[in-house]
């Protein structure tokens, strides 16, 4: 028998490949090395799109009979992008920056379709409010090296941030999941696995909360 049909997530981070399994399908996954340049003159939205669609391409050279998922991931705090932070310090800087305060998270999405030249991409924005910091919970945060692989040097994950009902939480890790089901459920999409579902289910289940905009994004127009 044939092993089902995957697609090709193209990132390395470990909060994503546990994600996609929430989409219910399949997934090869493979690192890229796209020079993540931050200071393209290009609004945040277009920025992330733009890096996710490099990182996308890479992918594709290897894989060019799967449909490719990319993404990357900004945060946008008083006009100013933070990107992965560059060692310890920038962390703090930017920890310190962001602590008590509202930012917004982008992350731009590529879809590369099976035999295509350039990707589909969309970008999603959540406003987040991160917790007020004292040095004691920073020192505690990056005591180990996770902080090195976050935009902004924090995972929403860790309770260090809270976002809305109405907002997507799982953008801020990275991956807008109910935004890509419905990317993913669109008419036509070629290389798109078997058993695709909506995710509101096992989010709502590991948030313990009710999201309003998963359904709506979900279900049917």
């Amino acid at each position: 028998m044939n092993a089902p049909r995957a697609i090709l997530l193209a990132s390395a981070s470990p909060r994503r490949r546990r994600l996609v399994g929430w989409l219910g399908i399949a997934a090869e996954v493979t690192a890229t090395h796209v020079d993540e340049d931050l200071s393209l003159p290009l609004e945040p939205g277009d920025l992330a799109c733009a890096l996710a669609a490099a990182k996308a391409l890479e992918a594709h050279a290897n894989e060019p009979d799967l449909l490719v998922l990319a993404f990357d991931t900004i945060v946008v705090h008083d006009g100013q992008i933070f990107g992965k932070p560059a060692d310890l310090d920038d962390a703090w800087r930017m920890l310190r920056a962001l602590s008590g305060r509202t930012h917004d998270v982008v992350t731009g999405v590529a879809l590369l379709e099976p035999g295509e030249r350039s990707p589909a991409t969309f970008a999603v924005t959540t406003p987040v409010l991160m917790s007020v910091l004292t040095d004691g919970a920073i020192r505690a945060w990056t005591a180990d090296d996770e902080f090195m692989g976050c935009a902004g040097a924090y995972n929403i994950e860790r309770h260090l941030a809270s976002v809305r009902t109405e907002e997507c939480f799982h953008n801020v890790a990275g991956m807008p999941l109910c935004h890509i089901y419905r990317a993913l459920s669109s008419n036509g999409l070629r290389g798109v696995p078997d058993g695709l579902h909506c995710p509101v289910g096992a989010c709502d289940a590991a948030l313990g909360r009710t999201c309003s905009l998963g359904p709506a994004l979900c279900l049917p127009d």
